[in-house]
């Protein structure tokens, strides 16, 4: 069985044994779990070359810790709950014997097509159970899984099964999106016109769309799986052998293929779980997240079903059909834990309070954010109205790079705050460093944040690229692996991120967090959200200019809201963190996980519009071209 830590007290014990003695701890944590062959060593480090390796040379199936340790006791539980995009189709559930045959039979589909052990295979699905059917299917045998957001355009799944060098794409006809169809094998033949690695598709059958089929390479799903047997042994795979493939775009250059091992992703992702989100048997946990993101591998799948946990997925958007669906899903399932991103948060709370009328929310226990830091205005409209002031909310801090959450608080257990991620989890051991490397010592300080010390969930390397690896995570600061992210250590000792470091600003001096500013503009009534970004500035070096939704204006009109948001940010943080341009906009540019792409407004800010990069994650890349004209047309107004 996982331990479970249950007081603050057990929590302080535990995380001063894990840092003081890290192997010793995770070899426990390890021991929970079945394993065919034991380590001969914990851990082999060295940050300096990126390398560390977590129980080396044990041997095991991580699939195997899902479903045959967990089989006697939990066949007729249900292991998956899946609420589909339509409210009015029938949602399906799937105990843990159920899923098992299914992931057996599909591992023996790709058997039969000749997929091997280290073969990738790519998977470009909406949110359906055959997603995760699939993606099991995969660590059964032993193939690399590599799942694409199935609202990639053509060209960036291409480009990622290119780099990967898929041999099997598993996609669908179509999928559904609130009250759009998705033509998702249309997309996937013009990528596969482009991709001569994929020699197999296999179709899933979701819209009933009209679909070309190409004769020797494309095959319904449900042809294939159609008498195969659900008896397929397990392969045994080294504790360091590549579970997944997951791409994540960077500032410049092609996405990075960010490859998570076996071993020490299934220990670090079901402890981090049950500990975080205080699972219990026989609840219910909701995480909204697509699979094609990270939250969904570790906290929609991996996680919660290495646990013995109950997980809902869902396939739709939380406003349709209308903006109450979460509070829906809640209701019906009864949800215990419910897991989602502060962009939707915002959103929902921006369409107000009639869509919670008659909801029954009794069921929770937990709330959790992930994505980006939530601010304050939000984390008390989401424990006021969704938590009824009742329900602890873990405000989670990890990456994909990381693999699973690494500073959050505990439900119940660690005494939480507004927009503070609170304390590192177990074995997590978090240095504030300046710009020079110089560790900040003691509460108080601003800085960059490191992870001085490994953990068996980071990934081990950049596929093809080890040397990018140690570029981007390990040449900053040598000795440490660099987050990327400012953090404040408050007199408290409670970690608050400030977001990218690239989105903290040096104003005259003053290291301003864009999220600090952001929380600030966000409190002013008539704003839905905003983004703060650094710009070149004559006098100060850097200025604040504020991009902020505001779709209703006061009666002073937009001079006016602009003038009120200066004084709601002098009021909460002082005169040196009012913004001196603010520009009202009609959306932000956004990756299709929610996240803010504030590396765009600061170039938007600074004039520099000829480049922004890799921008294939975005949800709406057309509002670029409209803040931009906008903005033209606000400084042409003001220099006549």
């Amino acid at each position: 069985m996982i331990p479970k830590i249950s007081t603050l007290g057990g929590y302080i014990f535990e995380y001063q044994k894990s840092v003081s003695n890290p192997t010793g701890f995770w070899n426990n944590i390890a021991e929970s779990f079945y394993w065919r062959k034991k380590w001969s060593s914990v851990l082999e480090w060295d940050f300096l070359r990126g390398d560390a390796q977590w129980f080396k040379g044990a041997k095991l199936n991580l699939t195997e810790n899902i479903f045959e340790r967990h089989m006697f006791f939990r066949a007729n539980q249900p292991a998956l709950v899946w609420e589909p995009n339509d409210p009015d189709e029938a949602h399906r559930s799937l105990t843990y014997e159920e899923l098992f045959d299914e992931v057996n039979k599909f591992a023996n589909v790709l058997k039969s097509l000749g997929v091997l052990k280290g073969d990738r295979v790519a998977i470009y699905l909406p949110m359906v159970p055959e997603l995760v059917i699939a993606m099991l299917a995969c660590a059964r045998i032993g193939a690399i899984h590599s799942i694409i957001f199935a609202g990639f355009s053509a060209q960036s799944l291409s480009e990622r099964m290119i780099d990967a060098g898929a041999t099997i794409l598993i996609t669908s006809d179509g999928g559904y999106r609130g009250n759009k169809t998705i033509p998702i094998k249309a997309i996937a033949d013009e990528a596969m016109e482009n991709c001569q690695c994929v020699k197999t598709a296999i179709i899933l059958k979701r819209t009933g769309e009209e679909v070309a089929m190409q004769p020797g390479r494309d095959f319904w799903w449900s042809d294939l799986i159609a008498d195969v047997g659900i008896h397929c042994p397990a392969t045994e795979m080294d504790a360091e052998d590549p579970l997944f493939i997951l791409y994540t775009s960077g500032s410049t250059g092609k996405p990075k293929g960010l490859v998570h091992t076996t071993g020490g992703y299934m220990v670090y992702s079901a402890y981090t779980f049950k500990n975080v989100f205080q699972y219990g048997d026989g609840d219910i946990y909701f995480c909204s997240a697509d699979i094609g993101w990270i939250t969904g591998h570790t906290y929609l799948v991996y996680g919660p079903l290495l646990a013995g946990a109950t997980s809902l997925m869902f396939e739709g958007i939380p406003t349709w059909p209308d903006a109450g669906r979460f509070w829906d899903i809640i209701d019906k399932h009864q949800v215990n834990q419910f897991y989602t991103a502060p962009t939707a948060i915002r959103s929902l709370m921006a369409l107000g309070m009639e869509w919670l009328n008659n909801k029954d929310l009794s069921s929770l226990k937990v709330l959790g954010t992930v994505g980006e830091p939530i601010n304050e205005a939000a984390w008390h409209w989401y424990h006021d109205h969704i938590g009824k002031n009742r329900c602890p909310i873990v405000d989670t801090w990890w990456q994909t790079e990381t693999g699973g959450i690494m500073i959050s608080p505990m439900a119940g257990i660690t005494p939480t705050k507004p927009s503070y991620a609170t304390m590192p989890l177990m074995g997590i051991q978090p240095k504030i460093v300046n710009h020079e490397g110089k560790e900040l010592m003691g509460n108080s300080v601003e800085g960059n944040l490191c992870i001085a010390f490994p953990w068996p969930g980071m990934a081990r390397t950049i596929w093809k690229d080890h040397d990018r690896f140690i570029k981007t995570y390990f040449t900053a600061y040598p000795g440490l692996y660099f987050t990327g992210d400012g953090v404040k250590r408050d007199e408290d000792g409670y970690y608050r991120i400030l977001g990218r470091v690239d989105d903290v600003i040096n104003v005259s001096g003053h290291r301003l967090g864009t999220a600090e500013i952001e929380n600030a503009i966000n409190e002013h009534p008539l704003v839905d959200e905003s983004a703060v970004v650094g710009y070149p500035h004559a006098i100060k070096g850097q200025g604040i200019y504020a991009f902020v939704v505001c779709p209703q204006f006061s009666t002073g009109g937009e001079e006016g809201i602009k003038t009120s948001i200066q004084l709601a940010v002098t009021n909460m943080i002082g005169p040196f963190a009012k913004p001196d341009k603010i520009q009202i906009v009609n959306g932000l540019p956004k990756t299709r996980s929610g996240k803010i792409m504030r590396r765009i407004l600061m170039k938007i800010a600074a004039g520099q519009i000829d480049n922004f990069g890799d921008i294939t994650t975005l949800l709406n890349p057309e509002i670029i071209q409209t803040i931009i004209a906008d903005k033209n047309d606000s400084e042409s107004k003001a220099s006549n």
